[in-house]
């Protein structure tokens, strides 16, 4: 915002001739000089706008301070003209002065400018509680410190977050209760599945969440419920600046996480960078029973067959981010930045099955992957002559290399050669994304917003493997070979996955008085070409679909503290590799993952319903939203049909669903010592499928509610009160119990403000656990354990040459929905 004004001022500049000669006459000493600062720092704010309006609010000229925040206007027009300092984050300060022959020269002296409260989320210093912002088409909730200090990870983080929950066990996000949600970074996708790239990012290097629940036409339809989209720290402060986060977290290990975010603003360019990293072992463990059963006359299961699983994992991260920010001139900006990920993670799981009391398999696994991961982004901006008149390129190229050695060993049997084996996995992903946006403001009331976009992502994937396989005969009984079973050494498997789509949108926006309207539609070539093979075996997956994306909103304003907007919008789950590679992803004695060549892609018509409201002291937000969804994608359990006791994992296209919902969330400030945030939501599913030959159908709701609390004991010391309860829920294989959570912590400032000291228990009574029982396909139950009590103690420090935000990056670097196209 603060470039487009700063554009439009140089340009009145360039012609002020022509607009005093049509405005008004021109006083040979007319001048206005003064200095702006800050009112608490008394720092000089540099960059600060000074405009100058007539009697008609028209903007005759005006003015930039420079470095020591100090400004001179001259040749300024005789009349009675209003004064306007504007600053982002600030507050305007306007004053009126009447220029004529008697008083022609003002000097204003020092101006000192108030932060605007409302505008926090632009200070440099992290809020002691998260803020919620509901904008247009997104919810935005700034990370305070009471959902950094909740652990070391964006993982620990996002299941704070109000209607986001994330698997502790599988790492597995899901926004509304659906796993089918785009997670960006920075607005742009990665190579790092979602469960591995939120173990990566330190909660410290996170500035906010954005939650997009229902895109535009402007954005990618990937995803049925939605985007979420995190945001990293980039300052953009003038000089040198910088801030330190280090954290440890205790629970049955030790972790460690710490962060460290520089920027240096020197002239027209702007060079940034975040370091992050986090590292340390975890444990999780839990067990499955399984009940003996009978049927059509005959023993199924003779005995109980009990599982015992323990998994132990050593994982090291760092993230990296840097780039920098050249202003070329005031309508050129280039940009460019690299995000660099690192990992290597060691995992050992032991897997004990009992048949009855008897212990049956003991079962050894180790896996060793060490990943690396780039992204390289590139951005010209021209800003033309009227304002708001843009045209912005983007490209983007990304690449991972993702390797795994595994060996699995079964310590009962090991001449077994169907248990006791190595595997050697390696994965190689490509993206590149090219982008091209065009924003248009017809008129004062009128935009138009055009794209077009290029995604090509390659995949290429191998496995190598010592293990054996049994042989069967045309019946499917197994062919003995002496007192066992014939094997064979298995093949080895690999696969290639290559999608191409095409893109373009339209979006126009209409506003009348208190009502504006957004009619879009996106359209979509979408071209998949893979083959899959394992030995001699080959086979080919092929998909070409031409797809229009509809989206439309209306929003009606009544007044500045009441807001009420609907929307619609068509989405799709296309399925990943995952989901159709039919080689075995994973496995254990009893349970086997694949995935289904056949799967069609899931469409979603969405409609959504957000009412906010205003306060004196704080904001609530209601919302509904109903989802159609058609050939909607399940992962489902089926019985092995050659071993009875085993069972097959895989995905498959189930009838259409219903899915609804109401979502309520309010930020207040109760007292000057007690702030709160709370969101509750209520969802409803209904789902229908088959499974072993079975129609199944289900009804869902599922109930869960969270709220943050902030109390200030003194100016240095605060409390924070976190409580979370999930609500059970049911599908069509499983229910799962309820899980809740209670966290308390305190911060204590030191250092004269620069530095603070956070501490933190989480999940004090050990609500945290996944509880579940089926009769589907097999009568069974399990829980699920991990390290959910932990203690985190955290310092961060603050330093550099001042606080005060230079111009930013460019329009999209701030998340705004005003310009361009949005993310990828």
């Amino acid at each position: 915002m603060r470039e487009r004004i700063l554009i439009i001022i140089l340009m009145i500049c360039s012609i002020s001739s022509y607009a005093q000669a049509d405005m008004g006459v021109e006083i040979k000493n007319g001048s206005l000089t003064g200095i702006i600062i800050d009112v608490k720092t008394k720092l000089p704010l540099p960059y600060v706008n000074v405009v100058i309006r007539d009697a008609n609010n028209k903007i005759i000229t005006g003015g930039i301070t420079d470095d020591k925040g100090e400004f001179i206007i001259k040749k300024i027009t005789e009349g009675k003209n209003t004064i306007e300092i504007q600053y982002m984050g600030y507050k305007s300060y306007v004053r009126k002065l009447d220029f004529s022959s008697k008083v022609s020269a003002y000097k204003l002296g020092t101006v000192e400018l108030e932060e605007d409260t409302e505008l926090l989320g632009e200070v440099t210093v992290r809020a002691e509680l998260s803020s919620v912002t509901q904008k247009v088409d997104r919810k935005v909730i700034n990370v305070g410190k009471d959902l950094t200090a909740a652990g070391a990870t964006a993982s620990e983080v996002l299941n704070n977050v109000q209607s986001v929950s994330v698997d502790s066990q599988t790492g597995t996000v899901s926004l509304r209760g659906n796993e089918n949600v785009r997670i960006l970074v920075d607005g742009k996708p990665t190579n790092i599945s979602a469960a591995q790239l939120l173990q990566q990012i330190p909660s410290t290097s996170i500035k906010s969440i954005e939650l997009i629940t229902n895109p535009s036409a402007k954005y990618n339809p990937e995803g049925m419920s939605g985007i979420i989209n995190i945001v990293l720290n980039k300052n953009a402060n003038i000089g040198f600046n910088g801030n330190v986060n280090l954290g440890v977290t205790r629970g049955v290990n030790t972790r460690a996480n710490g962060s460290i975010d520089l920027n240096y603003k020197t002239g027209a360019v702007n060079f940034f960078l975040n370091f992050g990293a986090n590292g340390g072992k975890r444990n999780n463990y839990g067990k499955v029973l399984r009940h003996s059963e009978s049927g059509d006359g005959e023993i199924i299961l003779a005995d109980d067959i009990l599982q015992k699983f323990e998994f132990n994992s050593d994982n090291n991260s760092q993230l990296l981010k840097v780039g920098a920010d050249i202003y070329l001139n005031e309508k050129n900006t280039l940009s460019f930045y690299t995000t660099q990920n690192f990992s290597d993670n060691l995992m050992n799981g032991d897997t004990k099955i009992f048949r009855g009391s008897a212990l049956d398999n003991h079962n050894l696994m180790k896996s060793e992957s060490d990943n690396t991961a780039g992204t390289y982004n590139l951005n010209y901006k021209i800003d033309f002559e009227k304002k708001g008149h843009s045209l912005e390129f983007e490209a983007t190229y990304s690449e991972s290399d993702s390797p795994e050695d595994a060996a699995y060993t079964e310590l009962l049997n090991s001449t077994d050669l169907t248990s006791n084996y190595f595997d050697d996995v390696k994965n190689d992903y490509t993206n590149s994304l090219l982008n091209l946006d065009y924003t248009n403001p017809l008129s004062e009331n009128t935009k138009l917003e055009m794209g077009l976009e290029l995604r090509i992502n390659d995949t290429e994937n191998s496995k190598a493997s010592n293990q054996h396989e049994f042989v069967y005969d045309n019946l499917g009984n197994r062919i003995p070979d002496g007192d066992w079973y014939e094997t064979v050494l298995k093949p080895n498997s690999a696969f290639t996955y290559d999608r191409n789509i095409y893109s373009g949108y339209v979006n126009l926006n209409q506003k009348m008085n208190k009502f504006s309207m957004q009619l879009g539609a996106r359209i979509e070539q979408y071209e998949v070409d893979g083959k899959f093979s394992k030995g001699d075996e080959s086979a080919k997956y092929t998909d070409s679909k031409f797809t229009v994306y509809p989206s439309v909103f209306f929003t009606f304003t009544p007044s500045e503290k009441n807001q009420l907007q609907l929307s619609y919008s068509r989405r799709v789950d296309r399925p990943s590799i995952q989901q159709v590679n039919p080689i075995r992803e994973w496995s254990t004695p009893l349970i086997s993952s694949f995935g289904n060549p056949n799967l069609n892609p899931q469409f979603t018509n969405s409609f959504e319903f957000n009412y906010t409201k205003g306060l004196a002291k704080g904001s609530v937000t209601l919302g509904t939203f109903y989802r159609r969804v058609t050939d909607n994608i399940s992962r489902v359990l089926n019985k092995d049909p050659l071993d009875v006791e085993k069972v097959e994992l895989s995905y498959y296209n189930t009838d259409s669903n219903d899915r609804y919902g109401i979502e309520l969330s309010a930020n207040y400030q109760f007292f000057k010592w007690w702030s709160m945030n709370a969101s509750s939501d209520l969802y409803v599913q209904k789902e229908t499928g088959v499974s072993n030959g079975e129609n199944l159908e289900i009804t869902n709701s599922s109930f869960n509610a969270r709220v943050s609390n902030s109390f200030t004991a003194t100016k240095k010391l605060k409390f924070q009160l976190f409580a979370m309860y999930r609500g059970g829920g049911e599908d069509l294989q499983f229910k799962v119990d309820p899980m809740w959570m209670i966290n308390t912590g305190a911060s204590y400032t030191v250092l004269k403000g620069k530095g603070t000291l956070t501490f933190r228990v989480n999940d004090i009574f050990e609500g945290m656990k996944f509880k579940f029982d089926s009769k589907v396909p097999y009568n069974q139950e399990g829980e699920f354990h991990w390290e959910s009590r932990t203690a985190y103690l955290g310092f961060s420090y603050r330093f550099g040459s001042g606080k005060n935000k230079a111009k930013r990056r460019k329009q999209r670097d701030s998340q705004e929905t005003q310009g361009g196209g949005g993310f990828i």
